[in-house]
């Protein structure tokens, strides 16, 4: 194999497939955008913009995005507890390239509908 293609061979130490599977799923890009459109917000604003998302599945993204240092979480001794998410230095350096990801989506999702489309036909 070529040396240049080493780096995607080896997989725990590939970087594409270290992030990707990270932000790849159906949540951690939108709520990652979200967060930078909000600044700051607590969990239940979170959950009611998503509005699809399951409460454990919303808590094991930003678990993932905090252990991943993107997501900042705060939590307040009150009662009930408040906690407050906000994206960390690193966090903000990955939204500009998520909106280019979006940019892209919204041009080009009619094309790839139809060439799904065409696909079915066959």
């Amino acid at each position: 194999m070529e040396k240049k293609f080493e780096v995607y061979a080896k997989r725990a130490e590939c970087p594409i497939r270290n992030v990707l599977s990270r932000l790849g799923d159906k949540w951690s890009m939108l709520v990652l955008l979200l967060l930078n459109d909000g600044e700051t917000l607590r969990f239940n604003q979170i959950s009611h913009v998503l509005g699809d998302i399951s409460q454990k599945m919303l808590t094991t993204t930003l678990r993932s995005l905090e252990a991943d240092g993107l997501v900042n979480r705060k939590m307040y001794p009150e009662i009930p507890p408040r906690v407050e998410y906000t994206l960390t230095e690193r966090g903000q350096s990955l939204i500009p390239v998520l909106r280019q990801l979006v940019d892209w989506a919204v041009e080009n999702t009619e094309g790839i509908k139809t060439s799904r489309g065409a696909m079915v036909a066959q």
